[in-house]
């Protein structure tokens, strides 16, 4: 028998806890969050996706002043262990490994000078391709804002990502909206492990964790610590980007007390979390979500994807073997491990807030004298997911009759 989901029923569910000022909430931006965000004409997008960014990054080594860098071999050695040059988290990761590994001598023909001269390259070209801003004060990151600003919450609001730009500060700061990073001082700003894990910061402060690092983090000695802007020197440290080693690297800090406090935040009685612009294919992540999700039967994760549903493996497999995480993309939905269509029972114009469900009349594939009629539900476009909060605040503080 074919399942189908009502995404109208699912949206007035999502509305529901959104609304909620007592209810334990987290969101979870990641990499495909930049891409929603409106540009004007030819400046789109304002961060590319991983695959463009890993591409401007590999072209910048086709410059002189590089090639004495032998990147291009590098990759030879790389793409012969079987693994992606345009993913430069994996091309990050693999030049850590062959650095752990190289001592005084050579690995591969490379030796830790050769490594750690790549290195630093690829990191400044990434700082040069995110270190941008928000265009406007119109963005799905403001209207996140606004979301989180609209009601007095008993419950403070979470904001877990792997993004390393400076978006969710601008978009916050902007909006005037107090938030703790785990830092604290202002003059060298250094992380503070036990606020992060006592958590008694007033509630009224958003937290905001970024699991990957930021642009602004910097280690000096065995420290890690937060500038106010963007420290040029700092691509002469150990920056903090995904690594499968990057527990190692950072000496376990911060990103074990992050992870922690991301399964404790799905861990807490009822908590939702919403992730956005996250593809499920982090394995330390996706652990850290699972096992939130089977100590606490409870909580929930309501995965809003971009795209169709067959494009996530990795989240299709963890949806199916836990009942309490459900999958919502364009066209499929996995909701209590059951795959089905979208499909609305009964559609009333008023329950598709912010215009989020879509129908399209398309050749019935049994009949072609006969159309058939599929339904769409574009939540996972961080647009129109700033589009449905923006309809939320406006909504929460229409005056009552």
């Amino acid at each position: 028998m074919q399942i189908f989901h009502d995404p109208s029923k699912q949206i007035n569910f999502l509305s529901q806890i959104l609304s909620n000022g007592k209810k334990s909430l987290s969101f979870f931006i990641s990499a495909g969050c930049p891409l929603g965000v409106a540009m004007p004409a030819g400046s789109w997008p304002l961060i590319p996706a991983i695959k463009e960014l890993s591409q401007k990054v590999n072209n910048h080594f086709n410059e002189p002043a590089n090639l004495p860098l032998r990147y291009q071999d590098l990759l030879q050695e790389l793409n012969s262990d079987g693994l992606d040059q345009e993913n430069i988290e994996q091309v990050l990761s693999f030049i850590r490994a062959l650095s752990h590994v190289a001592g005084n001598g050579l690995v591969r023909g490379f030796s830790q000078v050769n490594l750690a001269n790549i290195e630093k390259v690829i990191c400044k070209r990434i700082v040069e391709l995110i270190n941008v801003s928000l265009p406007n004060g119109d963005t799905p990151y403001h209207q996140l804002s606004a979301w989180i600003a609209s009601i007095d919450r008993e419950q403070p609001i979470d904001l877990f990502t792997t993004n390393y730009d400076l978006l969710l500060e601008q978009a916050l700061e902007e909006s005037l909206i107090p938030y703790f990073d785990g830092f604290v001082g202002s003059r060298n700003s250094f992380f503070d492990l036990k606020a992060v894990e006592d958590n008694q910061i007033p509630k009224h402060w958003t937290r905001v964790w970024k699991i990957h690092g930021s642009l602004n983090w910097y280690k000096s000695g065995s420290r890690i610590h937060r500038s106010t802007g963007i420290k040029p020197d700092a691509i002469n440290s150990p920056l903090i980007y995904p690594s499968y080693l990057k527990y190692d690297q950072s000496r376990k800090m911060p990103y074990l007390a992050l992870l922690d406090h991301l399964t404790r935040s799905v861990k807490n009685e009822s908590n939702v979390l919403i992730t956005t612009g996250y593809s499920f294919n982090d394995d330390h992540i996706n652990d850290a979500m699972l096992n939130a999700l089977i100590a606490n039967p409870s909580s929930m994760i309501i995965a809003l994807l971009f795209g169709e549903l067959s494009a996530y493996p990795n989240a299709i497999s963890m949806a199916k073997s836990r009942p309490n995480i459900g999958l919502w993309a364009l066209d499929e939905a996995i909701i209590g491990t059951k795959r089905g269509k979208w499909k609305v029972i009964k559609y009333n114009s008023e329950d598709n807030i912010a215009n989020v469900i879509q129908s399209e009349e398309i050749p019935d594939p049994n009949d072609a004298a006969k159309t058939v009629k599929i339904w769409k539900l574009q939540l996972g476009d961080f647009q129109h997911l700033g589009n449905f909060l923006h309809h939320l605040v406006v909504q929460d503080n229409q005056p009552t009759k």
